[in-house]
């Protein structure tokens, strides 16, 4: 046996054992014997037996089963590249539709297997050849087809009638064509009724209603296992053409073919042939400092469609029961989670494979990724393994496996939710044309009186995407000193109208030295008006369609908030095709900037300024949460980098591009595609699409760990359990020393009764379910007693001047035991020692030097 397992000489009665398995285990020779059975040779003149066994007929054999009587044949000497497959010798070609029909013995999952090849003929270019394919039920298999070079489609047919037929129809003026046909039945077991859903997470059953394409068939670590050593004719092919995309991290492993099993009621050589099973991929030193990657293997497939991966495992490198435990995700999303396989199959060397649904929504660039990694990071030796892989598009609600359109009569009864489809769209299409000749009188009127001079005025960057305010913009405008300005603006509420020329001479002209952040948006400039007001001014970019919807969450949003932690919007400019938005400055910059990064100079924060710093964002985010509209807001992208600090350190929550309201009364979420940034995205956002608030609470506890231990969310320059602060944070926590990855600056000055209570904040908020985190409301209050007691801990217990270089301007505290900080909790919350005041501090700061620099500033 390969892959490093030694074994010694069995004995007797090992021997015994291994030759009843032996001989009442499956044999990779127990091929399937299908009821249906029909192979065409299309276009030869004679039978063409292949060297797996099988005989195909050749095509004047077949005529009955076609109904045209066209005799127009293609024959080559010359085969393509890839294959020496006698099959693409001989091809037929159909000028008019053409119908093969095939009797049906047993109804039930059939193998439908195409091949097609441009041959060379005298007459007919194959290059050029468009066409489709369908079934007699309306199923599209292909939709508008042409090739260049040769291809094999397979298909897993649920044929439930007495008979099938296969429909070529070729695109007027043009002609179809076909090399081979199988038409072929395959086990009923081979494809069952349930599988596991990864997005979102649960059981899908029904999958046998699907019909089916294979798109890949790859035995992972192994050679290509081709039709005549499988148990049903499939091709397999070796995960080293292309599918592996780390291959420094690959180390193959074998077993004799022979020594693979099979448990009852389980895998059998029909869902797979013991080659399969007989080798793996397994984690190697890729190099790495802490060996715990994935393997991963991606695969190209169409969009717009859900897919059947399955996957195959076989546990041939551990030595023990229960020693290998590793996680399978598809896409970023988790699979399966601490697979245990000899548990799952009560031994070693144990075929076993799991079916999952990935549902269209969760591909993104038209790529499905495998991956498996340890899940048992503690363990000695964490390993990870894959047998075989399996991924097959499922048919659409249309009844389609290439496109979205199909035609005839249809078995899944879609017909008529296409037509509505189509008029829905003609509907939607009239909308759009009658809303742009709209816009166009619109705009003509507006250019006729001087409206639009210099280009577009800001407003119609938004009425495609508000079209509410069209009513007004049409009945209505104000007069501005720079011009004539939408009433946009003063409808909502958006305050003071800059001209272009003012913001021009405040940023130097937008000079590059006074870019303070650039985003999808545009770019932010530091400008100041003549008042020695600073300004944060946001330029977007006309080309960014991004920007231009983010412009517009924030604008719809700032200009119903008002809050102290809160960012402010001050005013707008809507000259010369710009789209600017004036915000308060925020002389300190982002919070991430005095924790870590490139900015050294910038003084340290003690504990207390971090406390106060999370005080202050956590009563922003709760404002948001409860009082910043009728539903709440969801601010759908917390970071350091999003929270802003004022020249006296105030925290102030910024960047609403991605915001969302709140759901509903009846409701208990927003479906949405996920958005936000790695590192502080909700998992179970990230797996269900499904925003709450607790989605933020999430982020925020990612914020109080960065807090803590000033450094990223993400790091990939640390060994691979330390990448994710959340979770090395959460790791650590569970072992009872977070401290240890406390910031050194800060960490003598933290007393601990205020670090548990603190940490203990934002464990909660990393909860695995939003149901179980806690509110913003319930984070907030715990910070407040976190900082209650810091200072109860000076009074109680004075500490020791702190006089180290490396640590911030602080007291040094003494630190003690958890069990001793639980009683002292205890002691203080019986006998009220300490007095923990929440203030919600929702009121609008309106007495600030820049708010009263301001003119036609409106409070809220």
């Amino acid at each position: 046996m390969a892959g490093g397992h030694n074994f010694s000489t069995p004995s007797l009665t090992s021997l015994f054992i291994i030759f009843i398995i032996f001989f009442n285990s499956p044999s990779v020779n127990a091929r399937f014997t299908p009821p249906d059975n029909y192979l065409i040779d299309c276009g030869s003149p004679q039978t063409t037996l292949l060297d797996d066994g099988r005989t195909f007929k050749s095509d004047p054999q077949s005529v009955s089963f076609l109904s045209s009587d066209q005799t127009i044949f293609a024959t080559s000497n010359s085969l393509p590249e890839n294959t020496s497959l006698p099959l693409y010798k001989t091809a037929r070609i159909f000028e008019d539709e053409s119908v093969y029909k095939f009797l049906v013995f047993q109804p039930g999952r059939h193998f439908l297997r195409l091949y097609f090849y441009p041959l060379r003929h005298p007459d007919y270019n194959l290059t050029t050849a468009v066409f489709t394919v369908k079934t007699n039920d309306g199923l599209v298999l292909l939709h508008d087809f042409s090739t260049d070079h040769s291809q094999f489609k397979e298909y897993l047919i649920n044929v439930t009638s007495d008979d099938f037929s296969l429909t070529f129809s070729p695109l007027k003026k043009s002609f179809a064509f076909v090399n081979a046909i199988e038409f072929v039945s395959a086990p009923n077991e081979l494809v069952p009724d349930s599988a596991t859903a990864i997005s979102p997470p649960g059981v899908f059953t029904g999958v046998s209603d699907f019909d089916l394409q294979v798109v890949h068939r790859v035995n992972v670590g192994g050679p290509t296992i081709t039709p005549k050593n499988d148990t049903l004719s499939r091709t397999w092919t070796s995960d080293s053409h292309g599918y592996m995309m780390f291959p420094k991290g690959d180390k193959v492993v074998s077993i004799d073919t022979n020594a693979v099993n099979y448990p009852a009621g389980g895998a059998t050589p029909l869902i797979a042939p013991d080659q399969v099973y007989s080798s793996a991929a397994s984690m190697a030193d890729s190099g790495v400092s802490v060996p715990n990657f994935n393997l991963t293997w991606e695969m190209n497939i169409d969009p717009g469609f859900d897919y059947l991966i399955r996957l195959h495992f076989c546990d041939i490198v551990s030595a023990s029961l229960n020693s290998l435990y590793f996680n399978v995700y598809v896409n970023g999303l988790i699979g399966v989670s601490g697979l245990d396989l000899s548990t799952l199959t009560s031994g070693l060397a144990m075929a076993y494979y799991k079916d999952l649904v990935v549902n269209a929504s969760t591909i993104a660039n038209g790529v499905i990724r495998v991956q498996v990694g340890p899940s048992d990071l503690e363990s000695t030796t964490p390993n990870a393994i894959l047998n075989g892989l399996e991924v097959m598009k499922m048919s659409s609600s249309v009844g389609s496996l290439d496109g979205l359109f199909s035609s005839g009569s249809n078995s899944h009864g879609k017909s008529q939710r296409l037509t509505m489809t189509i008029e829905a769209i003609g509907v939607a299409i009239g909308v759009i044309t009658l809303l742009v000749l709209i816009l166009s009188l619109v705009r003509r009127k507006n250019k006729a009186k001087g409206w639009d001079e210099g280009g577009n005025s800001f407003t119609s960057w938004f009425l495609p995407l508000n079209a509410s305010y069209c009513s007004s913009l049409l009945s209505s405008k104000s007069k501005s000193k720079n011009g004539y300005s939408s009433v946009l603006f003063s409808k909502v509420g958006l305050g003071k109208s800059f001209g272009f020329n003012e913001l021009r001479d405040a940023t130097k002209n937008f000079d590059e030295s006074a870019v303070i952040g650039v985003g999808g948006f545009g770019k932010v400039y530091i400008g100041e008006i003549e008042e020695g007001t600073k300004l944060a001014i946001k330029r977007g970019n006309p080309r960014s369609s991004q920007g231009i919807n983010e412009f517009q969450t924030e604008i719809e949003l700032l200009s119903k908030l008002r809050h102290r932690h809160l960012v402010s919007l001050i005013g707008y400019c809507d000259e010369n095709s710009e789209m600017i938005l004036v915000y308060e400055y925020m002389a300190n910059g982002p919070l991430r900037d005095h924790l870590y990064g490139s900015k050294t100079a910038l003084p340290c924060l003690t504990w207390r300024q971090r406390l106060e710093i999370s005080i202050g964002a956590a009563r922003g985010l709760h404002y948001l949460h409860t009082g910043g509209s009728s539903h709440g807001i969801i601010h759908r992208d917390v970071k350091t980098t999003n929270i802003l600090l004022d020249e006296n350190l105030v925290a102030k929550v910024s960047d609403f591009g991605l915001s969302k309201t709140g759901p509903a009364l009846d409701q208990t979420h927003v479906s949405t595609a996920v958005k936000g940034s790695f590192g502080y995205l909700d998992p179970e956002y990230f797996r269900r699409q499904q925003l709450t608030e607790k989605s933020d609470v999430y982020s925020f506890g990612v914020v109080l760990f960065e807090i803590l231990c000033a450094r990223p969310a993400l790091d990939p320059s640390l060994p691979r359990e330390q990448v994710n602060l959340a979770e090395w944070a959460m790791q650590k926590q569970r072992k009872g020393v977070i401290e240890t990855i406390a910031d050194p600056k800060i960490k003598k000055t933290i007393s601990s009764e205020s670090l548990i209570k603190y940490v203990e904040a934002a464990e909660k908020c990393l909860a695995e379910y939003g149901v179980d985190r806690p509110s913003m409301g319930d984070v907030l209050w715990n910070l407040e007693f976190a900082m209650q007691l810091q200072d109860a801990s000076l009074q109680l217990d004075p500490p020791e001047e702190e006089d180290d270089d490396d640590t911030c301007k602080g007291k040094k505290m003494k630190m003690v035991n958890s069990e001793s900080v639980k009683k002292i909790d205890e002691k203080k919350n019986k006998e009220s020692d300490v007095s923990v005041l929440i203030n919600d501090d929702s009121g609008v700061v309106m007495g600030s030097p820049l708010f009263s620099k301001m003119e036609d500033i409106e409070g809220r």
